[in-house]
């Protein structure tokens, strides 16, 4: 049984030291001359319009939020469409209800002005 599983514990133990080879090869080896204008924020080529450390509005975060969960929902949709004919009619109506409960989902947050960016 724990033989099955070596495979993966060796993979993890070379990927966890290459990723610290990695860090500390950049920590000891890369140049470490910080100027002026290497500190300044670059925003492709133009002076920057936020700079970083300022807010972001919450609107911002619920939106994000908000994608982050309709796409967890779709990622659910995908491995019942794969077996749909073998679940049948229960398959279906289950899907069914957990698609009424995304789409009121949405009509509540399209109902309190979520999507306006005003």
């Amino acid at each position: 049984m724990i033989d099955s599983y070596l495979p993966i514990v060796v993979l993890g133990g070379l990927a966890l030291v290459t990723v610290v080879f990695m860090l500390a090869g950049s920590i000891f080896l890369g140049p470490k001359r910080r100027t002026a204008i290497k500190q300044q924020p670059f925003e492709c080529g133009r002076t920057p319009i936020q700079y970083p450390g300022d807010r972001f509005g919450v609107k911002f975060y619920l939106i994000a939020i908000l994608f982050i969960i309709f796409d967890v929902d779709l990622a659910f949709l995908f491995p019942w469409a794969v077996v749909y004919k073998s679940l049948g009619m229960y398959g279906f109506l289950s899907m069914l209800i957990f698609l009424g409960f995304v789409a009121v989902g949405l009509a509540v947050i399209w109902k309190k002005g979520v999507f306006k960016w005003q």
